[in-house]
């Protein structure tokens, strides 16, 4: 049995803010949203935090990059009813992954 990271490091890491306008979420419910945030590609890993104004009962629980220039958020609503927030900044850490196709070089 083995364990351990199996290799493969960080290309880049950037740090950005972005405005944002989440649509309305029904109540219970988790929904996803896109939002433009140029510069990202499909792999690049996210972490989001959210605005402090983020209404009580609203959560991000994940973010990823479906497409280029794209990022989804899921946004739950633990609430009884329907929230539509105001428009906020949210702060976004996005990592890209170096390639895995060449060979691992040190040195």
């Amino acid at each position: 049995m083995s364990s351990g990271i199996i290799g493969g490091n960080i290309f880049a890491i950037c740090a950005v803010q972005v405005t944002i306008d989440i649509a309305s979420v029904a109540a219970a419910t988790t929904a996803e949203q896109t939002f433009t945030v140029n510069g990202t590609l499909p792999g690049d890993f996210v972490l989001v935090t959210p605005a402090s104004t983020l209404n009580a009962g609203l959560s991000i629980v994940g973010a990823r990059v479906g497409a280029v220039n794209n990022v989804t958020l899921r946004i739950n609503n633990s609430t009884a009813g329907a929230l539509d927030p105001a428009s906020a900044v949210v702060s976004l850490l996005v990592f890209r992954p170096e390639s895995f196709a060449g060979a691992v070089t040190t040195g």
